[in-house]
């Protein structure tokens, strides 16, 4: 017999298993319940968006997009934060198209990690940011928020600061907790970039769902953190498109070029077609304008039936998310919970246990409501059951 001389497969990242998204939804499925836990709408786009994404195939864009994005929707992009935040964004030097916004995450990851370094996150953090971290040998160095505020303590941030510590990574408005920043929390954030040098990954996908006639801070809007900061954004969330995987990274033209290092070698250009097509459609920077009423009017929808329920609703001030607590129901642990839900009256949601590596349990359930009326009225039918 021949000697194997081959050595086991060493796995990057031993303790990843499947996501919780995934495992919920296909729970629903085998259930046929009502999917409100994973993140994505169940109505359709704009039929004028499907027509511009055909028009532009049939006329011929079908092959290779810049490496950078289109300069047609990279312009638009460029409008955008002129129009929305007074800023001026170099559509050539701080702009890159991305294939979605966790490839935006990822590549910006790739591009700081070294081992050893080590990340700041805020937990309950979305779950990609710890394993493409641990993937390029830095170290996650989680920070607790509890409920019912999530309120981030900086001086507990200063206390988990080292010599290693090389990138601190934000998501605002927060998946899952529907929570935004504060004019303090950028203050403070700005105050330790400055001391420390540390760089900024702001997750703002959510920037335009934001509700109550409240106001999404950037980073890119404070000197000081534009000058270290990675802004990730996603046209999916905007265009109720997720499954299109279109996103964009902005950033000052140094940290650009290293970004792109790594982008073009991950997946060097994205979608050409789709890129024309939103660029075209959102020459209408108006657009924007309709989201916050929209996905404020399903909120609402849902918390005012949700309250004939026992569960208890957090505040919900941005995204398409809504957390509910069910303490007085039991205080059985999310996961379970989650499933008998369900599985018995058919309606899928997310715990939030999933989103905390300890898998704290606060007995928190997130409640997508990027859905129809129709699909969030059958759903609180379910849950009025209760």
């Amino acid at each position: 017999m021949t000697q194997s001389y081959l050595s086991p497969f060493k796995s990057k990242l031993p303790n990843s298993a499947i996501s919780i998204f995934s495992r919920m939804s296909l729970l629903a499925q085998q259930q046929q319940a009502i999917n409100l836990s994973q993140g994505f709408p169940d109505f359709d786009i704009d039929p004028k968006l499907i027509s511009l994404v055909t028009h532009y195939m049939q006329k011929g864009f079908n092959q290779y997009a810049p490496m950078q994005g289109t300069i047609e929707l990279r312009k638009v992009i460029a409008d955008k934060y002129k129009q929305y935040y007074n800023l001026h964004v170099d559509q050539n030097e701080e702009i890159t198209i991305t294939a979605g916004g966790t490839e935006g995450l990822y590549s910006t990851i790739a591009a700081l990690i070294h081992p050893g370094d080590e990340v700041i996150t805020f937990e309950p953090a979305y779950d990609s940011y710890s394993p493409s971290v641990q993937s390029f040998g830095g170290k996650v160095v989680p920070i607790e928020l509890l409920a019912s505020d999530f309120a981030i303590d900086w001086n507990v941030v200063r206390s988990k600061i080292t010599d290693r510590t090389k990138l601190i990574i934000i998501n605002n408005p927060n998946n899952p907790t529907g929570r935004i920043l504060s004019q303090q929390d950028i203050l403070a954030l700005e105050k330790i970039v400055e001391e420390t040098g540390i760089y900024v990954l702001s997750d703002e996908v959510y920037e335009h769902l934001v509700f109550d006639g409240k106001k999404h801070i950037s980073v890119l809007e404070s000197d000081i953190l534009r000058q270290k900061s990675f802004v990730v954004a996603s046209f999916g969330k905007v265009l109720h498109a997720t499954g299109w995987k279109l996103g964009y990274v902005v950033t000052n033209p140094m940290l650009t070029a290293e970004f792109r290092k790594i982008h073009q070698f991950n997946v060097f250009s994205v979608n050409t077609p789709i890129q024309f097509a939103i660029a075209d459609y959102l020459s209408d920077i108006s657009y924007y304008d309709s989201l916050a009423p929209l996905f404020q009017q399903k909120r609402d929808y849902l918390i005012e039936g949700i309250k004939s329920t026992p569960l208890q609703i957090l505040p919900c001030e941005g995204t398409y998310f809504l957390l509910v607590d069910y303490s007085k129901i039991t205080h059985s642990e999310e996961l379970a919970y989650a499933e008998k839900l369900t599985q018995e009256k058919k309606v899928a949601t997310i715990p939030i246990s999933a989103f905390y590596t300890s898998g704290l349990n606060q007995n928190l359930l997130r409640i997508c409501f990027a859905k129809k009326e129709e699909t969030i009225r059958k759903a609180l039918q379910n849950l009025q059951q209760m």
